[in-house]
């Protein structure tokens, strides 16, 4: 097995304030997928400016952090608000839920559409094909963080946690993890659930819609597309990831919170690829000559 490397989540301090690499994986998120969605605006064909990506951009960074951090609210964190109403804007001390952060990113996007005098449709059908390599980031985050770890296991790829070689905000985490399956002493042989959705919601899906998306399709087709890899990868992973300690296990002692968020996506996705390809509508991010000739 692996032994768990213990990185400082801090980056650098100076007095109160600090960089943390939680924060710096939302700024690469953001950054890559500007840096994509302008690649793709460039392209011979598209209906996109440069230009308009920036705002687009802007309206879905602020979509997806208080999305999700609204959506880890209602979701995972609810009983806290009545302790300290505070918690909903308290980002810095953990707590972002991906489907809350996608619902916001779609409520946003919406209203940029709407903005830009574009079909909601074309914007989701662009936006999906960008934040890939910003899930798997924060995903690294999350591995750096020593949070969201999987169950224990004795694969040769596990990872070996010991308390006592971890950074000390890492700690907690593994002696909590300890108590839930009463490890005694604490030395837990755990899956790395946070690289496994990292390199499949985050690397795998990026790579099968980006190239998905390479040549034009019906309109809705592309989020159908990520709606169901992400789903059916989120799904899968949810089997070896240790569910939230405050929810545990919803249904049948199996089903996760976010199993339950994913199976909407799942459906959702199904039915967009079959409803996009019979009424086969053109997308309207490309130049209807061009994809005339690249039919």
């Amino acid at each position: 097995m692996i032994q768990y490397p213990a990185i400082d989540p801090i980056i650098v301090s100076l007095g109160p304030a600090a960089l943390r690499w939680y924060g710096l994986t939302y700024v690469i998120a953001f950054g890559v997928a500007w840096w994509l969605g302008r690649r793709r605006a460039a392209l011979p064909g598209s209906t996109w400016k440069p230009e308009d990506v920036d705002d687009m951009i802007f309206y879905g960074a602020l979509g997806a952090i208080l999305g999700g951090r609204l959506g880890w609210v209602l979701f995972y964190g609810f009983e806290g608000l009545a302790e300290d109403w505070r918690m909903v804007y308290r980002i810095w001390q953990g707590g972002m839920s991906f489907h809350g952060g996608l619902a916001g990113v779609m409520i946003a996007e919406a209203m940029f559409a709407r903005r830009q005098k574009r079909r909601i449709a074309d914007v989701f059908d662009f936006v999906v094909a960008l934040p890939g390599i910003g899930i798997l980031a924060v995903r690294i985050a999350n591995f750096i963080n020593g949070e969201l770890w999987g169950k224990p296991t004795d694969v040769p790829w596990g990872f070996i946690v010991d308390p006592s070689k971890l950074h000390p905000t890492q700690i907690l985490e593994a002696n909590r993890l300890c108590e839930r399956f009463n490890i005694d002493p604490c030395l837990l042989h755990v899956h790395a659930s946070q690289l496994y959705e990292g390199l499949l919601e985050g690397l795998v899906v990026f790579v099968i819609v980006w190239v998905f998306t390479l040549k034009p399709r019906p309109q809705l087709a592309p989020s159908g597309l990520f709606l169901l890899c992400y789903g059916l990868f989120r799904f899968a992973i949810e089997f070896v990831r240790v569910p939230d300690e405050n929810r545990g296990y919803l249904l049948f002692d199996w089903v996760t919170m976010g199993q339950i968020l994913s199976t909407p996506m799942i459906l959702g996705g199904l039915i967009l690829m079959i409803y996009a390809y019979r009424r086969n509508r053109p997308s309207g991010n490309v130049d209807a000559s061009i994809a005339a000739a690249a039919a």
